[in-house]
């Protein structure tokens, strides 16, 4: 097998639960297979003449929940003097700053670099907004910052979630009903009196019982299962970091039929790794910065999902 030097661009390493977390799963995988990895923040990029540079540590990972990396060596180099492949795994927000990283690497990746996810790709996607890809696989939606138009999408579907479009997991999600007391002042402040977009969707129910479920699709092929988010007692909310819990299901025929409508898109799009958020039978994020869920499927089901990544990856730098 080729040794490929791979980088990841992400949060502080130091700060992650590595029982949980995917890009260190990444890492892991990565390792295993003999590549070199070097790790990255975006504070670390800069741009030079043209040329996209970055202050790197080349590190080695361990399964270790008290001590899982070490630093072998570092520098400053530009990106495509020591790396084949970067996996852009910055956590949202989705900012400015975020937008400037992508067009730094695009740079890098015109120089040779494969990127995962592709920087324009990232810009294109929002991770709200890019299920009106799928119409098809949606429930009713709108999006805008007009009070009146919320107002009256609200008083047509009676129970209906509300959410920010550049925020994840389930940051300022509101449940709403046409009689809540409160509803003008959370259209308020979230769309900070009409100058703000957000979304709203109808609520699905089925989120209830059988939880919201993230699909995970690599080079557009889904894995066989999904992690369930069952929100807990009292709460809306199926995201883990909302205190849902994680249930592992086999993917259902609806389920199938939406990673077909999706999937080809996404990665002709550059989306090597992706992670469909569906409640019941629709589709209701698309996520594409740093998708999660892969230790926890992979402990469950005996998978290898970043392993899986790592084969498409090493199938295109061939």
């Amino acid at each position: 097998m080729s040794e490929f030097r791979l980088g990841v661009l992400m949060d502080p390493i130091e700060q992650i639960k590595p029982v949980k977390d995917s890009s260190f799963a990444m890492l892991l995988a990565a390792q295993k297979r003999g590549y070199s990895t070097y790790y990255m923040q975006q504070k670390d990029l800069s741009l030079r003449d043209g040329r996209t540079w970055a202050h790197w540590q080349k590190i080695k990972v361990k399964d270790d929940l008290s001590s899982w990396f070490e630093v072998l060596d570092s520098g400053y180099s530009p990106l495509d003097d020591f790396l084949d492949v970067l996996l852009m795994r910055k956590d949202p927000p989705f900012d400015m700053e975020y937008v400037y990283s992508t067009h730094l690497l695009e740079l890098a990746e015109r120089r040779g670099v494969l990127m995962v996810n592709k920087p324009q790709g990232l810009r294109d996607a929002n991770e709200k907004l890019s299920i009106a890809w799928f119409p098809q696989c949606c429930t009713p939606m709108l999006v805008s910052r007009r009070m009146e138009e919320l107002s009256a999408f609200v008083a047509q579907h009676g129970d209906v979630i509300v959410k920010p479009l550049d925020m994840m997991g389930g940051a300022s999600i509101f449940r709403v009903s046409v009689n809540d007391p409160n509803l003008s002042v959370i259209l308020e402040i979230m769309t900070r009196m009409e100058k703000q977009m957000i979304m709203a969707q109808k609520f699905i129910a089925e989120i209830s019982e059988y939880g919201d479920k993230r699909i995970l699709l690599v080079d557009g092929k889904p894995e066989p299962y999904a992690l369930a988010r069952i929100p807990k007692k009292g709460e809306t909310r199926g995201n883990l970091a909302a205190g849902g819990r994680g249930e592992g299901v086999e993917l259902t025929e609806r389920d199938h039929w939406i990673c077909e409508q999706t999937g080809p898109l996404l990665s002709e799009k550059g989306f090597m790794f992706v992670g469909l958020d569906v409640i019941g039978d629709y589709l209701t994020e698309i996520n594409v910065t740093s998708p999660t869920c892969i230790r926890e499927l992979d402990r469950l089901h005996d998978l290898d999902i970043a392993g899986d990544l790592m084969d498409a990856i090493g199938r295109k730098l061939s």
